[in-house]
C-alpha cells in the first residue's frame, strides 16, 4: 500500500459550503485518499449513504482505511464520475468533484 498522496485542499471551504445543511445522501466523484469524505462524515453524522467514486484503485484502497469508521455508510465505486448516472440510486443532497488544473507552456 502506498502512503497517502497529499492533504485535502480547501477543506475548510468545503465544510463551510455544507454547513447548516442536512445531508442524508452525498456523492463525491473524486474520492482520492478520503480526506474530504472524512471531514464531511465527521461534521454530518446524519449522512446515511456516501457514494465514494474514484478511478484509481490505490486511492480507493487508501480511502477504505481512512474511512473505516464509516464503512457501513459508504459505497466505494471504482469508476470515472462521468458515469455517475450508473452510480446513484435516487436523489442526493450534496455533490462534490475536484480536479487538478495544470497550465502547459
Amino acid at each position: 500500500m502506498k502512503s497517502k498522496p497529499h492533504a485535502s485542499v480547501m477543506q475548510q471551504e468545503f465544510l463551510e459550503a455544507f454547513a447548516g445543511k442536512e445531508i442524508r445522501t452525498f456523492y463525491e466523484g473524486t474520492l482520492g485518499a478520503g480526506g474530504h469524505a472524512r471531514a464531511l462524515l465527521e461534521a454530518h453524522p446524519e449522512i446515511e449513504r456516501y457514494y465514494a467514486v474514484d478511478q484509481d484503485p490505490e486511492a480507493i484502497a487508501i480511502a477504505k482505511e481512512v474511512l473505516a469508521p464509516w464503512s457501513d455508510k459508504i459505497i466505494f465505486i471504482h469508476d470515472n464520475f462521468e458515469n455517475l448516472e450508473n452510480h446513484i440510486e435516487g436523489k442526493v443532497d450534496g455533490f462534490f468533484l475536484t480536479w487538478e488544473y495544470r497550465l502547459c507552456n
